[in-house]
């Protein structure tokens, strides 16, 4: 089955619907149900947006991919300023 990816809105979108239907007195299990994802990823989902607006989530996931972006670039620059420890010193 085809993996579903949602963006930041629709995942508050769906918690904030799931949310309004537990309220009414249904379960998670048939609010999720309704919503057309699994349980598990609501509870995931509430963990990571739980208090979130939308445009703080999509902030939240900018800042997410930019860190991403960051840390590659550093353990590219560790590894070269690594090598050319090496080779300056001359040890291979």
């Amino acid at each position: 089955m085809p993996r579903k990816s949602f963006t930041p809105e629709q995942i508050i979108a769906k918690l904030r619907l799931i949310e309004v239907a537990m309220g009414s007195g249904k379960t998670a299990q048939l609010a999720c149900k309704e919503a057309s994802i699994s349980e598990q990823s609501y509870y995931r989902w509430r963990k990571e947006y739980g208090g979130l607006q939308h445009d703080q989530a999509k902030r939240f996931k900018e800042l997410e991919r930019e860190n991403a972006r960051l840390r590659r670039l550093v353990a590219d620059l560790s590894l070269e300023k690594a090598m050319l420890k090496e080779v300056a010193s001359g040890n291979w």
